[in-house]
């Protein structure tokens, strides 16, 4: 069945992949965003797909649609540069735009994925981290305005639905790249393919031995769809990431022997404050409820980024 479908941050990173693939699906979609960190150049593609309508609207205000079927919400800054730019206003847009497309899903009968973080478990003590997993944040520190935004967005999306009966899910992210990345973005996967292709040493913050796991955004965008559309009436959350963990100096050699005519070096700075060491998601729940494990391994991934990069710097 073709629906009516709401992505909000649209113009984003994931927003616009997201979008790309619901087109491709038949569905008609219309793309929410205000540009604060999404790209126009991101929709260039879509505009061109009669199925496809944008809406530059800030979600922090209400706003009245109707017709929608479902909402896939991702609007809010995702890198630290971004969301730490503006904290008053990232906390703002988790819990203000939240409860705003919470209650645009009730009025509309439809279902809504609210995109939340691995950042809510923080600098974790558990590793692997499971969804049963309460975290470990540091309510005051640099990064908590987005770590406890999407907490307390995760708490209104659980308090509507115990109230309401909206029909929501929720999935949390572990780190995602490729194509749609803005070069500025921030995150350590743009950072080291920009600096190796613009010759610029390449910056690891800490000592390198700290972990991520990083997941191709296709592989994101299938598990969204696949929680959305869960016939189990399963509401999460559920981790969305690719456990095969890697530490920052592995992932930055990777990026090097791949442009082996750069002339970056890698450079150590001072971590961060409330920098997680380490990072890896336990998806057996992602595995059983919605039939969903990525596919694309970095060695595969990896590549593709770079050439999208290329393209656009």
């Amino acid at each position: 069945m073709n629906k009516k479908i709401l992505v909000t941050g649209g113009a984003g990173f994931v927003g616009s992949n997201l979008c790309k693939t619901l087109l491709e699906n038949g569905h008609k979609v219309i793309c929410l965003d205000n540009f604060y960190t999404g790209r126009k150049e991101n929709l260039i593609e879509l505009e061109k797909n009669s199925n496809f309508e944008f809406i530059n609207h800030n979600v922090i205000e209400a706003i009245d649609l109707e017709g929608l079927d479902e909402i896939y919400h991702f609007a809010c800054p995702a890198s630290p540069p971004h969301y730490q730019r503006d904290p008053i206003f990232t906390l703002q847009t988790s819990v203000w735009g939240t409860f705003n497309m919470l209650e645009l899903a009730r009025k509309n009968d439809a279902k809504i994925l609210f995109a939340s973080t691995s950042e809510v478990y923080g600098d974790p003590v558990e590793h692997p981290q499971r969804e049963s997993y309460w975290g470990n944040v540091n309510p005051i520190g640099i990064r908590s305005n987005y770590d406890e935004g999407k907490r307390a967005a995760e708490t209104l999306t659980m308090d509507h639905h115990r109230k309401y009966g909206t029909k929501v899910r929720i999935i949390r992210i572990f780190n995602t790249y490729g194509g749609g990345m803005d070069p500025l973005d921030g995150r350590v996967v743009s950072n080291f393919i920009v600096q190796a292709l613009t010759d610029q040493d390449i910056t690891i913050y800490g000592d390198g031995t700290q972990t991520r796991s990083f997941q191709y955004v296709d592989d994101l965008v299938s598990g969204s769809i696949k929680m959305m559309e869960n016939e189990l009436n399963f509401v999460g959350p559920v981790n969305l990431g690719n456990p095969n963990e890697f530490t920052i100096a592995q992932l930055a050699q990777k990026v090097i022997a791949l442009l082996p005519d750069t002339k970056s070096k890698v450079v150590y700075k001072d971590l961060p404050g409330d920098d997680p060491k380490q990072r890896k998601p336990d998806i057996s729940i992602a595995k059983e409820k919605l039939d969903w494990e990525p596919k694309i391994l970095l060695e595969v991934g990896l590549p593709k980024t770079i050439e999208y990069f290329r393209s656009v710097i």
